[in-house]
């Protein structure tokens, strides 16, 4: 076989994978389109994520997702620091989905090694499967804005190509 035709298959091939890569999912991209373990366009998932945040997380994010007060950011008189809005409005969005997925399983406090940070979040190791967590995650997500969904699809992309050592 000649060189040039060895040199043709070689990028067919390599053709083929970028655009199974590309169409499949780079770093995670589900077939909904979102990017990262969220399924926010899944019926089912999010279905099932809304029970599970009325029954587990609205009492303290509320019904609609707002927050616990309107100063989230600050601790309250005991020193907890409030549960932040989920919606448009809050930081949620500002976080990959490994780490959102992270902080409600294991809490904030060992997901992003803080050790003086004060919060009533529980844990939800034990309680919720991973699957559960992602489909309250996914409801969550399902909420926002298209345009914040798609910059977090993008933050998750780049999230999922970082070196572990550099996040």
């Amino acid at each position: 076989m000649s060189m040039k035709r060895l040199l043709t298959i070689g990028l067919a091939g390599l053709a083929l994978l970028a655009t199974a890569y590309l169409t499949l999912g780079r770093a995670g991209i589900q077939e909904t389109g979102s990017a990262g373990l969220f399924m926010p366009d899944d019926e089912e998932t999010v279905a099932l994520g809304r029970e599970l945040y009325a029954s587990n997380c609205a009492a303290c994010h509320g019904d609609n997702l707002e927050g616990q007060v309107a100063d989230w950011r600050l601790p309250g008189p005991e020193g907890l620091m409030p549960a932040p809005p989920h919606d448009e409005t809050g930081h949620t969005w500002h976080h990959p989905d490994q780490v959102l997925f992270e902080i409600t399983k294991f809490g904030i406090v060992a997901a992003a090694n803080l050790k003086d940070y004060r919060t009533a979040m529980p844990i939800y190791e034990g309680v919720l499967s991973d699957e559960e967590i992602i489909a309250v995650l996914s409801f969550i997500k399902g909420t926002w804005p298209e345009e914040i969904r798609a910059g977090h699809d993008e933050m998750n992309a780049r999230y999922a190509l970082e070196p572990p050592e550099t996040r």
